[in-house]
C-alpha cells in the first residue's frame, strides 16, 4: 500500500519519533491541527506500515550491558541452507541488536550489546559452534557518541 505523506504527516511523524508516549492532544497541539484528523493520520499512516511497533528505549548501562562489541564477519559459505541457519541462529540470540548483510570484503556485521568480555566469549563461543564462518573480528566501542532511532524527515519537496 502506497501512501502519500504530506507535510502535517512528517510533522506528526516527528512527534511520534521524539516522544511516542504524547497524548493525541498534545501531538495536535504541536502539529497545529485537531485530535480527531491528527488520530485518523496516525491509523493511515499504521495500515500502510509507516508507523511499526512502538516499544520504549532502555539504558543499556543502566541495566548492566556495558560491553557494545561491533563483529565482522567474514564466510566462505553462501549456499542458501547455510545462511538460513546463520540468520536463524542471529534471531535467536538477544544479544544481537543488529545485523546486516554488506557489500565488500566483510559479509556481516552485528551490534552485540552484553555486560562484559567474559559474556561476549560466550556468545562468539555459541554462535561459531552453531554455524561455520570463516573469520570473526569483534571490535569493541569504547564510546558511543550518537545512537539515534529517529529518521532525518526533511519537510515535503
Amino acid at each position: 500500500m502506497t501512501v502519500r505523506i504530506d507535510a502535517t504527516d512528517r510533522k506528526i511523524l516527528a512527534e511520534l519519533q521524539r516522544d511516542a508516549s504524547q497524548s493525541l492532544d498534545e501531538i495536535a497541539k504541536q502539529v497545529g491541527s485537531s485530535k480527531t484528523p491528527v488520530w485518523n493520520r496516525i491509523r493511515k499512516l499504521r495500515e500502510a506500515g509507516v508507523i511499526g511497533r512502538q516499544t520504549v528505549i532502555l539504558d543499556a548501562e543502566a541495566l548492566g550491558f556495558e560491553a557494545c562489541f561491533f563483529v565482522l564477519i567474514r564466510t566462505s559459505e553462501h549456499e542458501a541452507e547455510w545462511q538460513a541457519s546463520f540468520l536463524q541462529a542471529l534471531r535467536d540470540r538477544p544479544e544481537v541488536q543488529e545485523a546486516h548483510r554488506l557489500a565488500g570484503d566483510i559479509d556481516y556485521i552485528l551490534k552485540v550489546r552484553v555486560k562484559n568480555a567474559r559474556a561476549y566469549d560466550k556468545f562468539y563461543q555459541a554462535l561459531i559452534s552453531e554455524v561455520r564462518v570463516h573469520n570473526v573480528t569483534a571490535l569493541l566501542s569504547m564510546e558511543e557518541i550518537k545512537s539515534t532511532t529517529l529518521l532525518p524527515l526533511e519537510p515535503a519537496e
